[in-house]
């Protein structure tokens, strides 16, 4: 099969099921084991202050020349688009429209449904189903852990998530889901909803006992830059999170790409929340703490 993928997620999810040699286009932002594979057909845009996605720029012609048979999409798009003349000239006869899938999951179970979603599309059903059963049992075992922790005493954390820097943006989408099924309590986030505008005011006025710094789009090295580049918000050194030495930067793969890597980011976070609880099962070089 020949496929696209105009989402990173997808191609995450795409290369953990092994299909990687399946792809013939990704986007700039994407990642896969052997880089000189798939042709970038789409690249993202500038990004606008505050977290998202960027807007695709999709090399249509190019997608059409390449003839595939599977293209994953973030939003509405249409294989129409694929009908041009001289793209037609340039990839010769078509054997038809290929099928469009969009993805655009907003919760933890929308993203295990994309995964199946997947599976189901290619050659992948078993080891689809497979790969989901293992991260369902990774995140009960999480899920079990904490509730004997509540129950014998430890209380959750109040935490405030931050998907973008300047201006800050509380977390939203499944984030809030992630904080909550690691044993946190979100004070800011907003579940299945985009990021909000926030500001450093309403964080101080809550007050949170753990802030977690994670810009979209940015790895852990990125998520450091970002933050040392900006002034100290007024009232930075009293708050609670501050002055307990609670201020993490994290490597947004683990949360802004709808993928296999989110249970990845609750495993993370729930050794944060609890490092009595949980012990060494957050994945190497995800979190640093930060003044």
């Amino acid at each position: 099969m020949r496929i696209v993928s105009l989402l990173p997620a997808a191609t995450e999810i795409l290369c953990t099921l092994g299909l990687a040699d399946d792809l013939v286009g990704i986007t700039d932002a994407c990642e896969v084991p052997d880089a000189a594979g798939p042709r970038v057909v789409a690249r993202a845009g500038d990004l606008s202050p505050g977290p998202g996605s960027a807007p695709l720029e999709v090399d249509d012609a190019l997608v059409a020349e390449l003839r595939p048979d599977l293209i994953l999409v973030p939003g509405p798009w249409s294989p129409e688009r694929l009908r041009t003349p001289d793209a037609d000239e340039r990839a010769g006869a078509r054997r038809g429209a290929p099928t469009v899938v969009t993805l655009a999951p907003t919760t933890v179970e929308g993203i295990l449904h994309s995964i199946t979603t997947i599976g189901a599309m290619t050659s992948a059903e078993d080891e689809a189903l497979g790969l989901v059963e293992i991260l369902r049992e990774r995140l009960a075992d999480v899920e079990e852990v904490v509730l004997e922790r509540r129950a014998a005493g430890h209380a959750p954390p109040r935490v405030v998530a931050l998907e973008w820097l300047d201006p800050p943006f509380a977390a939203g989408r499944w984030v809030p889901e992630q904080i909550r099924r690691a044993g946190g309590w979100d004070l800011l986030g907003r579940d299945g909803e985009a990021a909000a505008r926030a500001t450093w005011d309403e964080v101080g006025d809550l007050d949170p006992e753990m802030l977690l710094l994670m810009p979209g789009g940015a790895d852990l090295a990125g998520a450091l830059a970002a933050w040392n580049r900006l002034p100290r918000p007024p009232g930075w050194s009293g708050l609670h999170a501050v002055r307990r030495g609670q201020v993490f930067a994290l490597d947004a793969a683990f949360f802004g790409i709808p993928g296999p890597r989110v249970i990845d980011g609750i495993e993370l976070l729930a050794e944060l929340f609890d490092p009595a609880g949980f012990v060494d099962i957050a994945p190497p070089g995800g979190w640093v703490p930060v003044e």
